[in-house]
């Protein structure tokens, strides 16, 4: 599914809108791209604006931190994640068949379209929520965040994950942590097929198929008993 969306950032999440100028939108494509070569622990300010041409500084202009860079990269990939849920069962009735299709959205490895990306990659954005996605909010400075709403797209996705759960059951006791659940788990078993496989059942399939199934069995063992 090929998105032309447009997507309003958290201004808390930047100095000075990258979206608004050409150097800002390269030092967030970039930035996405090393830190995928090389890890959030390795990368930095200046080996990315060695990369792009630039100085230290007028990356800093931008963006307080390489936390805050990463927070925006990772908030936008939710947000694009919930408009393609919302796209893909707006016009479905069936709960069930909702669900399944939140899962598939939520698991499945998006294409890598390089030659129609001239900002922001949601295949790129895939692998760095799968490697680097828990450290948007396993920091000290979390409760902070939170409070400035950073986090609010990831729990938007929750929501409405968490919304179709209940439409399916009502009396489903757990809807929210059942959603969150998923929605890291499908991440995180993708990570562990990935590097890890003695933690997975599907250590080499070539695609995202059994981990999807894996899934929608969970949750319809979770939510069967109406």
């Amino acid at each position: 599914m090929q998105l032309e969306v447009r997507i309003k950032m958290n201004e808390k999440l930047f100095l000075r809108n990258p979206e608004e100028s050409v150097l800002g939108k390269k030092i967030v494509k970039q930035g996405l791209s090393l830190i995928n070569k090389l890890g959030f622990e390795d990368f930095t300010f200046k080996k990315l604006a060695i990369e792009i041409g630039t100085t230290e500084a007028s990356i800093y202009r931008y963006f307080e931190n390489k936390h805050k860079l990463l927070v925006y990269l990772i908030t936008w990939y939710w947000s694009f994640l919930e408009y393609k849920v919302m796209y893909s069962i707006n016009n479905l009735t069936d709960p069930e068949i909702k669900l399944k299709t939140i899962i598939k959205i939520i698991a499945e490895e998006p294409i890598n379209n390089v030659a129609g990306t001239d900002f922001i990659s949601e295949f790129e954005c895939y692998k760095l929520v799968i490697w680097e996605g828990s450290k948007a909010y396993l920091t000290r400075s979390v409760s902070k965040d939170n409070n400035d709403r950073l986090f609010k797209p990831y729990k938007d996705l929750c929501e409405r994950f968490s919304s179709i759960i209940k439409q399916y059951n009502p009396k489903y006791k757990f809807p929210h942590s059942l959603a969150s659940t998923i929605l890291e788990m499908a991440h995180s078993q993708k990570f562990f097929k990935q590097n890890l496989p003695a933690l997975t059942d599907f250590p080499k399939e070539a695609d995202d198929k059994k981990i999807i199934l894996f899934l929608e069995s969970l949750l319809s063992n979770a939510i069967a008993n109406k």
